[in-house]
């Protein structure tokens, strides 16, 4: 292949990553739907491809769908042990983010929220909110009609509708959202956390280490707060687990505020904060490495402030 064709498929590359990353969920199954859709570029007679921006487009959401509707993939995501896959704010697989609805599209509410459309609703959705896509041009991507298009973009917004997310935060109010947390987290005093709550705020975690056969939901402020004030009691027993006492920062990932524990600088967890009228509405918490394994590198690549707590 020609060095103008491999530069041309490099120039889109981090869009189409994008793309696939809305749509899976998984950094990792994007990198590796990207790829697919390279070596598909790579064979195809390009003489005949009039706008490589669509066809990539094209192959990339195709690619995309057929892992979504793949047997493993919904086995995987019906065992109730499925998480998206989170990312630091500076990773360009977070994609286009001027919008309100760009930016929703990659909070962890609202790729959750996803996995209760179909396929296609999921596809439709992410073209036309994130990247704005016409419906007569997801409709030649998706080989549906427009009127079709338009009917699954109308049924994903309404089951979308729910999450709600503030978005509109920058990395000094993530700091002060997250400390104010951490330090109403390990006052031992659970009403103080519980004032940070929504009422009807909700935790999801995969688990110590990322490891539980299912996710650990907490369904009420107040379960949510005792698990979350004793989590973050440091012990002996807890360091030895981690490996050693780790350090607490606060970050932003796909969003929203976040605390990142640290340990040598490796990512060893991450509890993502939602917030909705200026209350954490939702916390979930991720361990398991390979979950972490982008997250994880760009941080190593990246300068950071000053931790919240240098040694827990």
């Amino acid at each position: 292949m020609d060095t103008a064709t491999v530069t041309r498929f490099e120039a889109s590359r981090n869009r189409l990553a994008s793309l696939a990353y809305r749509l899976l969920g998984s950094a990792a199954d994007a990198e590796d739907t990207v790829q697919d859709a390279f070596l598909r570029w790579q064979a195809a007679d390009r003489e005949y491809v009039e706008v490589p921006e669509a066809w990539l487009t094209k192959i990339v959401t195709n690619l995309a769908l057929d892992r979504l509707r793949s047997a493993k993939v919904r086995h995987e995501r019906t065992v109730g042990a499925w998480m998206p896959e989170p990312l630091l704010d500076s990773d360009p697989m977070l994609g286009p983010a001027d919008t309100v609805e760009q930016r929703e599209s990659v909070t962890l509410a609202v790729l959750m929220l996803m996995e209760r459309l179909s396929p296609i609703e999921r596809a439709v959705y992410v073209l036309n909110e994130a990247f704005s896509y016409r419906h007569a041009e997801i409709a030649e991507i998706l080989d549906i009609t427009e009127s079709g298009s338009q009917q699954h973009l109308h049924r994903a917004r309404r089951r979308i509708a729910a999450a709600g997310t503030s978005t509109d935060i920058d990395q000094a109010a993530a700091r002060r959202i997250v400390q104010a947390f951490v330090e109403a987290a390990s006052s031992g005093r659970t009403e103080q956390l519980i004032a940070l709550l929504t009422d009807d705020a909700t935790g999801t975690s995969d688990g110590v280490g990322g490891l539980a056969r299912k996710l650990i939901v907490h369904s009420t402020p107040q379960r949510l707060a005792g698990v979350l004030s004793a989590g973050l009691k440091p012990s002996a027993a807890k360091r030895k687990l981690a490996g050693g006492a780790p350090s607490i920062y606060a970050a932003l990932v796909n969003g929203c505020p976040a605390m990142v524990f640290t340990l040598d600088d490796r990512v060893l967890s991450v509890a993502i904060l939602e917030i909705r009228a200026d209350k954490v509405a939702a916390v979930r918490g991720i361990a398991n490495p390979a979950r972490l394994a982008r997250l994880s590198a760009e941080w190593r690549r990246q300068e950071h402030d000053v931790p919240l707590i240098e040694s827990w």
